[in-house]
């Protein structure tokens, strides 16, 4: 955050001159401080862009444009702290999420008055590859949301993993916004009041079976740690700071994922999506959908739900006027 933001190793001098107003204007329109870390992480990019291509940014033109979409695709490029060697090609969302990042700030320099090397709208997208969408079937997925309680040696451990599974499928909740909850969140009322993305707030609601595991779970729970979900290794028991890390819940997921041999890539996200999936299937209306996501529009709703393709089949069968 700017002017709290600790500097970090891999800050260095930048050819964007008003970098840190751009942040700083970020910050005055509430964006979460995850966001503005994004946004100077992927500016960081075409920062080392400017300086590996020796180009100078007030000179910027649309062939330059071309050339850093090239740079984004390739192996040689360095990360965003400034380290050079062979990293993972970024597929077409993530380069536009850079080109999008770098159109934000242009759009900064225009309504700010400051000199801009070329208007924003001149940088385009590159053509995303739509993929079929997949969801593991739901028995799928509740045989992984059950599987810490058979696959986890350690019962603390199996309660706590079966629990926070057990409300991403039961919420739809995000999972930074799952491992971001705090104990006094938790009333016993079933419904939950979180702050998800964009800052914007809402209730989800646990079923009455995420409730029992999660009431398990905490049952263990002798320390002061304010987090819901806590890590059993490392820090302090009762530091504020303790709760459970995404990638940690990441790693497990794609484990239990492997031993229970699902072949649909399954992630935390992939339960958010099949929270969607099977209640659009169940007739649940698109408006009740959009609020329990957390979704601005309703359009991104419609996006995000995806049919299995088992009740993409069964419909075609029932309403086909030839079946």
């Amino acid at each position: 955050m700017i002017g709290k933001r600790k500097v970090r190793p891999e800050d260095h001098s930048t050819s964007l001159a008003h970098l840190d107003d751009y942040l700083l204007q970020l910050q005055a329109d509430n964006y979460s401080p995850r966001t503005i870390y994004n946004y100077e992480r992927d500016l960081r990019v075409f920062d080392n862009f400017l300086r590996e291509s020796k180009m100078d940014f007030s000179r910027l033109d649309k062939r330059g444009i071309t050339y850093y979409k090239a740079y984004l695709a390739s192996h040689d490029r360095e990360t965003a702290g400034g380290e050079p060697g062979t990293v993972a090609t970024l597929d077409a969302r993530s380069v536009n999420r850079m080109l999008s990042a770098l159109r934000s700030y242009l759009k900064f320099l225009v309504e700010m008055d400051f000199a801009f090397p070329l208007p924003p709208e001149a940088i385009k997208l590159t053509k995303a590859t739509k993929k079929h969408s997949q969801i593991a079937e739901l028995d799928a997925l509740t045989a992984l949301v059950e599987s810490p309680s058979q696959l986890e040696s350690n019962p603390a451990v199996a309660l706590r993993n079966r629990a926070m599974l057990e409300v991403l499928l039961s919420t739809g909740m995000r999972i930074s916004e799952l491992c971001g909850l705090k104990r006094s969140q938790i009333d016993g009322s079933g419904r939950v009041f979180i702050t998800g993305k964009g800052r914007k707030q809402r209730f989800v609601y646990l079923t009455e079976r995420a409730t029992h595991h999660l009431d398990e779970y905490l049952k263990t729970r002798t320390d002061n740690a304010p987090a819901l979900f806590i890590p059993y290794s490392g820090r302090n028991v009762n530091d504020p700071r303790r709760r459970i890390s995404t990638n940690y819940l990441q790693e497990r997921i794609k484990r239990y994922r492997e031993r229970l041999q699902i072949n649909v890539p399954t992630s935390a996200h992939s339960l958010r999506h099949g929270f969607a999936t099977y209640l659009a299937e169940g007739g649940a209306n698109p408006a009740a959908l959009q609020i329990l996501l957390g979704h601005e529009s309703l359009v991104t709703t419609t996006r995000y739900v995806h049919a299995s393709d088992r009740y993409a089949e069964e419909t075609q069968k029932r309403y086909h006027p030839r079946a």
